[in-house]
């Protein structure tokens, strides 16, 4: 059976607040343990008003200890942003407070504009280039102490916390592949290199101690309802955020409306339905038939799903949904 995993921002609704947010990762990690769903992940953002999870290990912690057996992680942590010393002893701590359960991606983005980004990396332009030599020295920092290792992440050293590289390019694919290490790939915004980054990836894998043959994991932006009608209404506040995004307004995640018209120029409804190629948005029988597709495109051992949807009761029934259509599958022998 391929694992179905969740994807969450704690996003911050219009009329809601931060405290409410991330309230609602708990409600939804705990319904995801209840559901079968095997991971967690949250995406570290910062300076955006609709997105909750910037300070992304705290909010991990803080979904880790609402469950039981779920694996909670980052989706990502964006490493150039920090010194792989601080992420190490972060993943430490979690890994001593959950132990088995934590998940540590790893992303180049800034997670931000370009003005925040400098205020986080403070020297942007070496950050992004040292990535590959962190990624290795955040893992030997998280491995078994070595005779000679001079820096030492306490607590970090030895919790082994699995690592995963996350991309929507080839770049994280080679890496991934040369490093080998489990590779995510951000399809549920960026579908343009999709196959090609995982032919390159599980071409150039090469296997290490923590694996031993190439493991992926695609994303979906989901949004299910009892209806095709209700869903694609559901999904009109994700086409109003990526709006947003597009023209620099940022604001805080929008209710859904009516009707997309008026409110996106023809060049911009381009865009957002480019951008969301592989999204997942219908009833019952639909959400099935679509992952059934993907999967098969794929040949993925996993799948994440991010649910953009505005009411918080609306995104468990979404949850539901898409863990009946992952038994639904399974039983039909179709992944």
């Amino acid at each position: 059976m391929i694992p179905f995993s969740i994807l969450d921002l704690s996003p911050i609704t219009e009329g809601g607040s931060v405290a409410q947010s991330l309230e609602n990762s708990r409600r939804l990690a705990i319904a995801a343990e209840e559901n079968g769903y095997k991971r967690f992940w949250l995406a570290e953002h910062h300076g955006m008003k609709g997105i909750a999870s910037a300070a992304t290990s705290l909010v991990i912690s803080h979904v880790a200890a609402a469950t039981q057996a779920i694996r909670v992680g980052s989706g990502g942590i964006m490493l150039p942003n920090h010194s792989p010393l601080v992420i190490a002893e972060q993943f430490g701590t979690l890994a001593a407070l959950y132990p088995g359960r934590i998940d540590l991606g790893l992303g180049r983005a800034p997670g931000t504009d370009m003005r925040t980004a400098q205020a986080l990396r403070r020297n942007m332009e070496a950050s992004s280039n040292n990535f590959p030599n962190d990624v290795v020295e955040l893992q030997a920092l998280l491995g078994p102490i070595t005779e000679d290792q001079k820096i030492i992440a306490v607590p970090g050293a030895d919790s082994n916390v699995p690592i995963w590289l996350l991309g929507s390019s080839h770049f994280s694919a080679h890496l991934a592949g040369m490093l080998g290490l489990p590779f995510a790939f951000a399809s549920h915004f960026a579908p343009d290199m999709l196959l090609s980054a995982l032919e390159i990836y599980r071409e150039r894998f090469t296997p290490s101690q923590q694996l031993d043959k190439p493991h992926v994991m695609v994303g979906v932006m989901g949004v299910a309802a009892d209806t095709d009608d209700e869903a694609n209404h559901l999904f009109t506040s994700m086409q109003q955020s990526f709006v947003a995004l597009r023209r620099n307004a940022r604001g805080r995640f929008p209710p859904p409306v009516k009707s997309m018209d008026g409110l996106w120029s023809a060049d911009e409804k381009i865009f957002v339905d480019h951008a969301m190629t592989y999204a997942v948005v219908g009833g019952p029988e639909t959400i099935r038939r679509k992952i059934a597709a993907f999967l098969d495109l794929t040949k993925a051992d996993e799948l994440i799903i991010s649910m953009p949807i505005f009411d918080m009761d609306k995104r468990l029934h979404s949850l539901e949904l898409f863990g009946d259509a992952q038994r639904h599958l399974k039983t039909l022998g179709s992944v």
